[in-house]
């Protein structure tokens, strides 16, 4: 490298989940005197096997954001993956570039994972950091909030979000229809007949299609297709693919939002997380939208608010459990598993057909809806045993839209009830007539979902009393689930007995590498 740039009087990194125009650290940059640094690293990109598609989709949409802020202005220093001066490190290339630009300072925002802020705050650079406001609540805001209130439950958070954001409430500032939370509602399996609107998809450009060549060639290895990438990568399209959703697929979402059917991935979905957590997309546009749409009468009070209380409830509130127990949080395992994670997590090669539907729709997707992260693989992980740092690792891998911040807290504390009830306040635990109820999966199994043991018995059903009765000591006190260990006491005992062998064995074949 012998060009050298002229000085910065501030330099601003942006990260590729941070592809926001209205970033805090972009705020007050000078674009004669000031530049922006982003650069793809192989640290952030290896330190799980990442999904082939999840790493083009963040290289895109980051080379999309820089083209879009150097039409704005911005003068933008770019570090491609396959530059020979790249130093593979994202502290490292913020050192390099703070050195070569002579920065009289760096700017960032807060990060979305606290082992790469922790490695950015100790790089050796005096830092000015900003907070991410992309979000309703900020991290101090967050921990006085929790700070008198044990246990913590959502459904309060939520109550302060609402009201701070004034989103669905009347005049007086009460909730619209008198009452907070309508998720009783809705949460019907998909009808015969009934038909999801058709995917809207996005078809690589030049910029795409070299970000695709270059994942293709360095990452092979990763698990998942490559092939069919058309996921939106700058911020028109994904503000189509939210208009696609808003006009054909928000009016039923509520009805249909947990439901699983064989050969169709996506149903009436948003799959807007992926774009909303990279910033492509904004969360109070979003929610805007969707009280407009219920105030003019199109979709109905139960699903806007259910969609709203995702996105300033659910969301914000993950987010709030993972700054303020971290790092410690990351390692909690109440139930002391130990199991290796299945194969088949990896090639969805098992005979369980809910397991091998939404497992191979990960593969060639790198996405799942929540109930089958939660109630397929984050299940069956649960009832075997699953280490849950294997099981995050997994997650964090395979999904689109998973970073840290939302993954860890979601899938070690909602899937795996790892940190003993902190997030949820019970484990999300079932048999297979959950899965039966909710899809049509069960209809296609080598296994009998109605029969709990015998070879061909359906897995779910004895792994669900076998996890109950080994783990009795720590769940028969928690007041909701009184009613199932009640029914489980009432049990002949030849029959508890039977279960409890089919689990073993079960397990047993799981040690040894058997794809069920």
């Amino acid at each position: 490298m012998t060009d050298q740039p002229p000085p910065a009087r501030r330099l601003a990194l942006v990260l590729g989940d941070q592809l926001s125009f209205e970033l805090a650290s972009l705020r007050g940059l000078d674009p004669r005197q000031d530049a922006v640094l982003l650069a793809e690293v192989r640290e952030e990109v290896t330190r799980v096997p990442y999904h082939p598609k999840k790493i083009a989709l963040i290289f895109s949409a980051m080379r999309h954001f820089a083209e879009a802020l150097r039409r704005r202005g911005f003068r933008v220093h770019y570090v491609t993956l396959d530059d020979p001066d790249n130093c593979g490190s994202l502290p490292g290339e913020l050192v390099r570039w703070a050195d070569r630009l002579r920065a009289g300072e760096v700017h960032l925002t807060e990060c979305g994972d606290w082992r790469l802020e922790q490695s950015l705050r100790h790089c050796g650079l005096p830092l000015v950091w900003h907070a991410d406001t992309r979000f309703l609540c900020g991290r101090a805001e967050f921990a006085r909030w929790a700070a008198d209130r044990q246990p913590l439950r959502m459904e309060f958070f939520y109550r302060e979000m609402r009201r701070k954001s004034g989103l669905l409430l009347d005049a007086d500032g009460a909730p619209l229809g008198g009452g907070w939370n309508y998720d009783g509602q809705g949460r019907k399996p998909l009808p015969a007949g009934v038909e999801a609107p058709m995917a809207v998809r996005f078809a690589p450009d030049v910029i795409t299609r070299e970000v695709l060549a270059l994942v293709g060639s360095q990452f092979a290895g990763h698990p998942g297709v490559l092939d069919g990438f058309d996921y939106p990568v700058s911020h028109g399209e994904a503000q189509a693919l939210w208009q696609h959703f808003l006009d054909f697929a928000l009016p039923a979402f509520g009805d249909y939002q947990d439901a699983m059917a064989s050969g169709e991935p996506f149903l009436f979905h948003a799959r807007i997380g992926a774009a909303l957590n990279i910033g492509l997309l904004d969360l109070r546009r979003l929610c805007a939208d969707v009280e407009e749409a219920c105030r003019s009468g199109r979709v109905s009070l139960g699903v806007a608010e259910g969609f709203i209380r995702q996105l300033i409830g659910w969301r914000e509130y993950v987010r709030g459990i993972y700054w303020l127990q971290m790092p410690d949080y990351a390692t909690r395992n109440a139930f002391g598993n130990r199991r290796p994670l299945p194969a088949f997590y990896w090639t969805g090669q098992t005979r369980m057909n809910c397991l091998r539907q939404t497992i191979g729709q990960t593969l060639k997707h790198a996405y799942a809806h929540h109930i089958q992260r939660l109630m397929v693989t984050g299940n069956f992980a649960l009832l075997a045993g699953i280490a849950p740092r294997q099981v995050c690792d997994w997650y964090l891998a395979m999904y689109l839209d998973a970073f840290d911040w939302a993954a860890l807290p979601n899938t070690l504390g909602m899937a795996m009830h790892a940190d003993g009830g902190y997030l949820a306040s019970k484990p999300s635990c079932a048999s297979g007539q959950y899965i039966r109820r909710m899809s049509d999966y069960c209809a296609s199994c080598a296994y009998r979902v109605s029969e709990s043991t015998g070879e061909q018995a359906c897995p779910f059903n004895a792994l669900y009393w076998h996890f109950l009765m080994r783990h009795r000591r720590q769940l028969e006190a928690n007041p909701r689930l009184g009613m199932v260990y009640r029914t489980l006491a009432r049990m002949p005992e030849t029959r508890q007995q039977a279960l409890w062998r089919r689990g073993e064995d079960l397990l047993a074949r799981l040690a040894a590498e058997d794809g069920l």
